[in-house]
């Protein structure tokens, strides 16, 4: 159900900070979250998992026709997708089923994960780090599509679950290509429906990450309207605006002349999608590169959820890097998302600012 517009107020305003304060704590492992399994409330256990429900996509929710049994059975596909300015516009975050956004050095890079359909072409495609063993270690061996990285972090790829169809092993070459639009490093692509070709026999779909509102469902009352968010990530401050038209947030990002600009695919789409899942995670040194980060994704943390148009204060709990993220609002509730894509940032702690209803995004201040 579509929220209705109101116009701002301080009460919206005083709301609008008690959640960005409820999304500033650590992450992680850090000493600002907890290990034990509990939230603020004491009912979420990090061990928790997510229910499946067989006539859906399991990475957005949609209903799956029934003759689509060789998409279903298929594994998941994870793009390293470049978000270097000079990598933009990219292709296939319109048709990625989630989307994590991690901080890398000094910038962003995206893991675009694919299953309930492809792209091709899917680009530009760059190197992973050690985080993404872990952040992706919840999509059943995953194929892992990426332009390589140093000796460290190929080495750890290769002993994780990850199933590394990367442009330098010998079961990508031939996969991946060059697009003269781009410059190099920033014009590697490759095509989703090659690299499913490289799935075994034996893989298996990616399990169900998050819970789907119903048209029973009600919106919960620990959801506040508001028109956005802010989240300042490492080199990119990125805006996502509710748009009630489409009943999704579209991503605009600061430029140079600190405008916020929307941010579109190459074929001229707005980045869109029907769900924002802030988590607040501490960034560690990668033991394969001390100049790169590493985010903890296991343990507990503060969140923020946008979805249908409200900002919901939360807590995150993973026990294992094998599990989903559990989301929990104040009452401990498990938040149901809204069927469709979802983008996950992995922001560091106080980077988060919620715009209120009626708002002008621009006076509102990064954290």
């Amino acid at each position: 159900m579509m929220k209705k517009s109101v116009s701002c107020s301080p009460v919206i305003a005083v709301i609008a900070v008690a959640l960005v304060l409820g999304a500033c704590g650590g992450g992680g492992n850090s000493s600002d979250s907890t290990s034990s399994g509990a939230n603020s409330t004491g009912t979420i256990s990090p061990t928790a998992t997510i229910p499946i429900n067989e006539k859906v996509y399991p990475l957005t929710g949609l209903p799956r026709p029934d003759i689509d049994v060789s998409v279903l059975k298929r594994p998941a596909l994870v793009a390293k997708i470049d978000n270097h300015p000079l990598g933009r516009p990219q292709t296939g975050l319109n048709k990625a089923d989630i989307v994590f956004e991690e901080n890398v050095e000094g910038m962003t890079r995206l893991a675009a994960i694919f299953h309930s359909q492809g792209s091709d072409p899917v680009g530009p495609l760059r190197s992973g780090r050690t985080q993404d063993i872990d952040i992706l270690g919840a999509y059943n061996k995953p194929l892992f599509v990426w332009s390589g990285g140093n000796s460290g972090v190929t080495q750890a790829v290769n002993k994780s679950d990850l199933i590394n169809a990367g442009f330098l092993t010998a079961i990508g070459q031939g996969k991946y290509f060059r697009d003269k639009a781009y410059k190099a490093p920033h014009n590697l692509f490759s095509r989703t429906t090659d690299i499913w070709k490289l799935a075994s026999k034996t893989s298996a779909a990616p399990p169900q990450q998050f819970l789907y509102r119903t048209t029973s469902d009600a919106t919960p009352a620990t959801s506040l309207p508001a028109a956005g968010v802010k989240v300042k990530m490492d080199g990119v401050k990125a805006f996502w605006q509710w748009d009630s038209t489409t009943g999704t947030y579209l991503r605009s990002s600061e430029n140079s002349k600190r405008l916020l600009v929307q941010e579109k695919e190459s074929d001229g789409d707005v980045i869109s999608t029907a769900n924002v899942v802030i988590l607040v995670v501490k960034y560690v040194r990668s033991k394969a590169d001390s100049r790169s980060p590493e985010a903890l994704t296991t343990g507990t943390g503060n969140a923020m959820v946008l979805t249908n148009g409200g900002a919901i204060g939360a807590t995150w709990a993973r026990s294992d890097r094998t599990r989903s993220f559990v989301l929990t609002d104040k009452t401990g509730a498990v938040i149901k998302l809204s069927p469709g894509r979802t983008w996950v940032e992995l922001a560091r702690p106080k980077t988060i600012s919620v715009v209120p209803l009626g708002t002008d995004p621009a006076t509102v201040l990064w954290r």
